[in-house]
């Protein structure tokens, strides 16, 4: 199998529980036992759907089609992956609750959010990095304060850090998940357009914990993977988030989630398309000639290897210089970010660092 056909075999197979049509076509597909198999574990793994495909699998009765040692292995990192989300889910509730108890809201965000609500079928579908939060700007200080005072700490244990739109991470001795407590949930070039004050009044809860609307959720969900890590460059694409993505589109209208957004609107539209493509589904976007475009462009890298590595390589280059000049730009008008650079230029390691990088020192 090819990248294209296995990622468009793993898309399908995580709306089989949903789409009748992919149901048939994959169960065709599967019983004419023509499936890598190690390529699917190689793509669903590197794209943190493994447990999900696993859970789809087996909800439609096809894992006895599949090789005995494959199932095993699947049936096992799903369940490790069970344990840990369930060790997740009460580590946020505990941090819900010290927070709530002092007159703090956190809206629980991405993974850990979907977890929280009962999302999915089988909480092992979803794997999950961190336990992402937001909380009223008033509230940021005093809430990182809160969780330093209750034993947690920085993960990376650096006097200085570079303005993100979040705390650096938080970890506390005995539990599985680093936090991140968000002031932000963009970059800054879009947080006219998504920020607290635009969800605050959209803000739903269950079992007295707090999560952004449906459609709120939808579109971080696609900004997540478009503008925060660049996906809209490399016109690449995460299942983990498609996936997200679909089961929210089978909630909410997707379209009409973004449809109000100015700048925001063509990256998480051709986002919605792309999903819509790899997953066979419903999802709903608006087809546009800019749209279709990148579909083209989409559909073009998962198929050329050399164009792939070309397209990454001059993207990858472009933002790292892009981030560089923009950490300058705003230094000149915003403290945090020149306190920032100062240090990060007096730092003698990370100068060292550099030097080794650029070929000016030896590594030894």
């Amino acid at each position: 199998m090819t990248y294209k056909e296995t990622l468009l075999f793993i898309g399908k197979c995580l709306t089989i529980s949903h789409e009748e049509n992919n149901l048939q076509s994959i169960t065709k597909q599967i019983k004419s036992d023509e499936i890598d198999w190690d390529s699917v574990v190689k793509v669903s793994t590197a794209h943190y759907v493994f447990p999900a495909l696993y859970c789809n699998l087996k909800r439609a009765n096809l894992l006895s089609y599949l090789p005995e040692d494959l199932v095993s292995y699947m049936k096992h990192i799903t369940d490790l992956n069970r344990e840990r989300n369930i060790q997740i889910i009460d580590e946020a509730k505990e941090i819900n609750e010290l927070l709530t108890n002092n007159g703090i809201t956190p809206i629980f965000l991405k993974g850990t959010g979907f977890l929280l609500q009962d999302f999915y079928e089988d909480i092992a579908e979803r794997m999950v990095g961190d336990i992402d939060f937001i909380v009223s700007p008033k509230d940021y200080e005093k809430t990182i304060k809160k969780l330093l005072l209750n034993n947690y700490s920085k993960l990376y244990k650096i006097d200085y850090d570079i303005p993100k739109r979040h705390y650096p991470r938080l970890i506390k001795q005995d539990e599985i998940a680093a936090v991140e407590i968000h002031k932000q949930m963009i970059l800054d070039k879009y947080t006219d357009e998504f920020n607290f004050h635009t969800i605050k009044e959209k803000i739903i809860s269950k079992n007295n914990i707090s999560f952004l609307s449906l459609e709120d959720q939808l579109s971080l969900t696609a900004i997540a993977i478009q503008i925060n890590d660049n996906g809209q460059f490399y016109n690449n694409i995460s299942l983990r988030n498609a996936y997200d993505t679909y089961l929210l589109s089978t909630r909410t209208n997707s379209l009409q989630s973004i449809i109000n957004f100015d700048k925001l609107f063509s990256p998480l539209n051709n986002f919605l398309g792309i999903c819509n493509e790899v997953l066979s589904s419903s999802i709903h976007y608006k087809k546009t000639q800019e749209s279709e475009k990148y579909k083209a462009v989409f559909y073009r890298l998962i198929t050329n290897q050399k164009f792939q590595k070309q397209h990454s390589k001059k993207w990858k280059k472009k933002l790292f210089l892009n981030s560089r000049l923009d950490v300058i730009y705003k230094s000149i008008y915003r403290k945090d970010y020149r306190y920032f650079l100062l240090r990060r230029i007096t730092d003698k390691t990370w100068y060292k660092e550099k030097m080794v990088q650029i070929g000016l020192k030896s590594s030894s």
